[in-house]
């Protein structure tokens, strides 16, 4: 007899309610929206709609594996923790802990338990040689959120819902459901916008589906939108459009900005973006004039040589029409499980550098870019293991090749993934997390990011086996191993001395619900669970803003309440204007220019009054029915519409020979790849586009239905050489190719 169970889809950043159907087996045999759910409302795409058959994956990984000189086999989960622990110890002893690498992909930051247990597992190693996905993705905005604001965590998203005017570069959100701005039924939402008169414009170059739906698209040269944000920045300015409205007086650097923004006119910047002078003023005039407006830049903007620029200048514009923090603007969602109260030190980046090529930390992290360097290149401080959770770097990064080749001489490598794939085939030792169906659910880091608040708690809706660790129960227990506590020692103590340790600063704390209190009675209040991660998750929503906070507010959220009063999520209202909240800046103001970034506008100065050079230029592109590199081994979403192809101007194509469904060879100064054409007027001229997280022709991988829909990997003609410097942020787009016909 069939049975419903509710949670929140963990594939995208959308936040989407799912109703499931499970079958005497606990199968997943239905997926439907969840109309109940507040938030959306019964929207549904079809990846969730497909959560079911990636539930059953036949090819998931049930029990951890152990690569041999024959290949991976299975082992038990004792021997293989026991088994990190001795290999990760004799490595740390002989060479140091920064000879321990860590690498976090994408995934992570859709689990409740990535972000709680990520952070102990670096701390407890004591590595300086942090990676994630996220130079390969949105650090450019964490860079310019930290400068402007304090925190690079505080990012702003558009008020969708409230506005009458949104401004998007390069984002796609109907394709990617949204990104750095979690908006279930992203689609019906800029329909709304229309529907009551206002107007959505999307500047690309390429004509997406979200172009298509908008009321304007406007063709913008790959890597120039920076160019662009200045030369909007400097009609508002030359036309006395600038209004801050209730942000006068809470800015710092507004006449350094307007120094900065003199040279940068429509006209001198019209022949490195491809946009004419009189369209870039009307948009900068329509932008002004709009009731409620919004400026939203996305991947496009971020994987650049400009990304941090782009990224600033996309919230310059915010301000400098009074639309930031004001509803209808940009706003920052406030989350339920982060304390008003917390206070972050002021905003700095290169607390230490990277050994081989001197790049500057940022935000605790270095460029993915320079990962292979620093495995590949002997010498002191040499990476000699890797721990990789949840992430295809050797997809995903830039110049994959070279990583892959680094990735197969590490002396060790443990990875926490559900499959062995391109990046997993390398790893020793291999430690699957359980299917969706059996993990719990709460977006930590996607709630912050919500156009609305609001909150859901999903618990499994399958029990786990006897004996079968969650993923929260796996990165503990890599946490404690790396600590010295061994590799059996009980991961709710980890849990335990989190939790003691928040209390202990929270009844310090003025303006703490708990401020004056003593932490073993609060610890008292908070009672057993058998999992650890639910009773930081319990903490963590009563200090919240809507908590109950240890009896403060009796009618405030706890896990429990959460869990069994709201099991499809509860509304916590629209977003509210919070700057006070969250600006932790040295001056207690936005910080409207900072110094690095006006000095690294000087390379934007270069490019004034110049034409783009002559040949191609690679982008990227999403596919609705795909993420990343994860979602390729579902047959329902692989075929059609999502395809590995090169996509580029019919006018080019005639040019270089080439015709549709032609094979093509795609050069670049890092490497040489084979790819299908396919020619549209979707894609401007002097552009080609291939889609990313392809590439699965690799030996020694259990995916058979990716790899029956291989594709080439576009991360092969990345340059890693090629970074933001503010960001240390990866080039995706604007990469110089060369295309021919083969054969």
């Amino acid at each position: 007899m069939s049975r419903t169970a509710y949670r929140t889809c963990p594939l995208c950043e959308a936040l989407c309610g799912l109703e499931l159907t499970l079958d005497d087996d606990d199968r997943v045999v239905g997926v439907r929206g969840d109309k109940a759910d507040p938030f959306s409302r019964g929207f549904l795409c079809p990846k969730g709609a497909t959560l079911g058959r990636l539930d059953g994956d036949p090819d998931r990984l049930t029990a951890p594996l152990l690569r041999e000189d024959s290949g991976h086999a299975e082992i038990g989960w004792d021997e293989a923790f026991a088994t990190v622990e001795r290999r990760l110890r004799n490595i740390v002893q002989r060479y140091g802990k920064d000879s321990v690498a860590v690498y976090f992909g994408n995934p992570t930051a859709h689990s409740v338990a990535g972000p709680l247990y990520v952070g102990a597992l670096i701390k407890a190693l004591g590595t300086r040689n942090l990676y994630s996905a996220s130079t390969a993705d949105q650090m450019p905005k964490h860079v310019s959120a930290g400068h402007m604001f304090g925190d690079p965590g505080a990012i702003p998203v558009p008020d969708l819902d409230r506005t009458d005017h949104l401004l998007m570069l390069g984002a796609n959100p109907l394709e990617s459901n949204g990104s750095l701005c979690s908006a279930p039924d992203f689609a019906g939402r800029l329909r709304a916008i229309q529907a009551r008169g206002g107007k959505v414009t999307v500047v690309d170059p390429r004509r997406t589906r979200t172009a298509k739906l908008a009321d304007q698209h406007v063709f913008i040269r790959p890597g120039a939108d920076a160019h662009l944000l200045l030369a909007l920045a400097h009609t508002l300015f030359a036309e006395d459009l600038v209004d801050l409205g209730a942000l006068a007086g809470r800015v710092h650097g507004l006449d350094d900005l307007r120094a900065l923004v003199v040279d940068f006119t429509p006209e001198l910047v019209a022949g490195v973006t491809g946009i004419r002078p009189l369209q870039i003023r009307r948009m900068a005039r329509e932008l002004a004039a709009a009731e409620r407006a919004a400026v939203y830049g996305r991947i496009g903007t971020c994987t650049q040589a400009h990304g941090t620029l782009a990224s600033w200048l996309v919230d310059v514009l915010n301000v400098l029409t009074g639309n930031l923090d004001r509803p209808g603007g940009a706003m920052f969602p406030r989350a339920a499980h982060v304390p008003v109260y917390r206070r972050k030190a002021p905003f700095t980046t290169g607390r230490w550098r990277s050994r081989v090529r001197d790049l500057p930390e940022v935000n605790g992290e270095f460029p993915v870019a320079t990962l292979a360097d620093e495995i590949s290149t002997p010498g002191e401080g040499q990476v000699r293991a890797l721990i990789t959770i949840g992430g295809n770097p050797a997809l995903s990064a830039p110049g994959a090749a070279r990583l892959e080749r680094a990735l197969a001489g590490l002396e060790f490598m443990v990875s926490v993934d559900p499959y062995l794939n391109e990046t997993t085939r390398h790893a020793h030792v291999v430690l699957p997390p359980p299917r969706p169906a059996q993990t719990p659910h709460y977006d930590i880091s996607l709630l912050g990011l919500a156009v609305r608040n609001y909150a859901r708690y999903s618990p499994p809706v399958v029990p786990l086996p006897q004996g079968r660790p969650g993923e929260a129960e796996i990165l503990a227990r890599l946490a404690l191993i790396a600590s010295g506590a061994g590799a059996d020692a009980d991961p709710m103590a980890l849990d335990e001395m989190v939790v003691a340790s928040t209390l202990a600063k929270a009844v310090k704390i003025p303006g703490s619900p708990v401020y004056g209190r003593e932490p073993e009675e609060l610890r008292k209040e908070l009672g057993s669970v058998e999992q650890g991660f639910e009773l930081r998750l319990d903490m963590m929503l009563r200090l919240g803003p809507y908590g109950e906070g240890f009896g403060a507010d009796p009618e405030g959220l706890t896990l429990a309440r959460l869990r069994d009063e709201h099991p499809h999520g509860v509304d916590l209202g629209p977003l509210e204007p919070r700057l006070d909240e969250v600006l932790c800046t040295a001056s207690g103001l936005v910080e409207l220019c900072p110094p690095s970034f006006a000095a690294d506008a000087d390379r934007l100065r270069a490019d004034l009054g110049g034409s783009p050079p002559e040949g191609l230029v690679l982008v990227g592109r999403r596919h609705l029915r795909s993420n990343n590199s994860w979602l390729h081994n579902v047959p329902e979403l692989v075929g059609g519409s999502n395809r590995c192809t090169l996509q580029l101007n019919p006018s080019d194509a005639a040019r270089l020979g080439i015709g549709d469904g032609d094979a093509v060879r795609v050069a670049s100064r890092a490497g040489t790849i084979h790819a299908v054409a396919e020619t549209t007027d979707s894609v401007m001229t002097g552009v080609v586009s291939l889609p990313h997280g392809w590439g699965h022709d690799r030996p020694g991988t259990r995916l058979r239905i990716a790899g029956a829909h291989a594709g080439v990997n576009v991360n092969e003609v990345t340059d890693e050489q090629e970074i933001d410097p503010l960001s240390g942020n990866a080039v995706f787009n604007g990469v110089p190719v060369t295309v021919e016909r083969v054969g």
